[in-house]
């Protein structure tokens, strides 16, 4: 890809992909919008560096969800100094729909919390999961298998459900 072609490649995933770059910041970064700034920005350094390897036979948003991904569980390795119990929850979840009622946004509020104390690879999942991602597309960004992914999702809900109900008492 000459060097022409691959900027113009790079300026259409970065402004017509963007959403994906922001929800995985705002996953792996919850409770600081620098750091999901700074996320964003190692993400689309990342993209630039491998966009000459792009494999056309696979969902360009496959591609970049993988990428951004691993950037993020590299740069959440890196970057642990925040303490599990300063993570802030955004007050919106940023998942789409109607406006919820405070009933139902502090629930949102708390899944989004209780997400952010998921492991990272548990996190990721569940970030593919609201987005409504099959299992098959999963795999490929992940690269487990589909029976590993269904799994782990049933784990991870199991996890969520007690998360919730400890919460209640």
């Amino acid at each position: 890809m000459n060097k022409f072609n691959k900027e113009s490649f790079f300026r259409e995933i970065a402004g017509s992909h963007k959403g994906i770059f922001y929800k995985v910041a705002r996953t792996y970064c919850a409770g600081s919008p620098g750091e999901q700034e700074d996320l964003i920005q190692e993400i689309l350094l990342q993209v630039w560096k491998s966009i000459d390897k792009y494999n056309d036979s696979y969902a360009l948003s496959t591609w970049l969800y993988r990428i951004s991904i691993n950037t993020a569980i590299s740069y959440y390795r890196k970057h642990s100094r925040i303490s599990q119990a300063n993570v802030r929850v955004e007050s919106e979840s940023g998942y789409g729909g109607t406006p919820p009622d405070n009933s139902e946004q502090e629930r949102i509020s708390l899944l989004m919390k209780f997400i952010s104390e998921l492991g990272e690879v548990d996190k990721a999942i569940m970030l593919l999961y609201l987005e409504e991602k099959t299992h098959a597309e999963m795999s490929a960004i992940l690269g487990f298998s589909v029976s590993n992914i269904g799994t782990r999702i049933g784990r991870i809900k199991e996890k969520l459900k007690i998360r919730f109900l400890e919460s209640e008492k």
